[in-house]
């Protein structure tokens, strides 16, 4: 099974649990930038390695938030992916989001 055949899965799962268009808007924008990356592989050899290189490059150009939210939408895709059975490992399992910076209000202390 291709990428590209458990984003539709993906998506139709998200509208049956009413996920709002924006949302899944945002996550068809995240998918789409994902395979032009790595291309529409079989779901099976995408690889933990493969998707570290990927989120690398990433990192590079994008706000902390807009990388956490990246990390975020490809654990929940191959975790979908892998709960319904169409891959044996997930290759997200492992994958971590970094801390985001904590800013201190100092108004807030007055």
């Amino acid at each position: 099974m291709k990428v590209t055949d458990i984003w539709t899965l993906y998506e139709a799962n998200k509208r049956i649990l009413g996920f709002s268009p924006h949302t899944l808007k945002a996550y068809s924008l995240q998918f789409k930038v994902l395979t032009r990356e790595i291309g529409n592989l079989n779901i099976g050899e995408v690889t933990l390695d493969l998707l570290k290189e990927y989120l690398a490059k990433q990192s590079e150009r994008l706000k902390p938030s807009s990388f956490g939210h990246r990390i975020r939408f490809i654990r929940s895709l191959f975790r979908f992916a892998f709960e319904e059975g169409h891959i044996i490992k997930n290759p997200t399992a492992k994958l971590r989001e970094p801390k985001l910076e904590k800013f201190i209000n100092e108004a807030h202390d007055i």
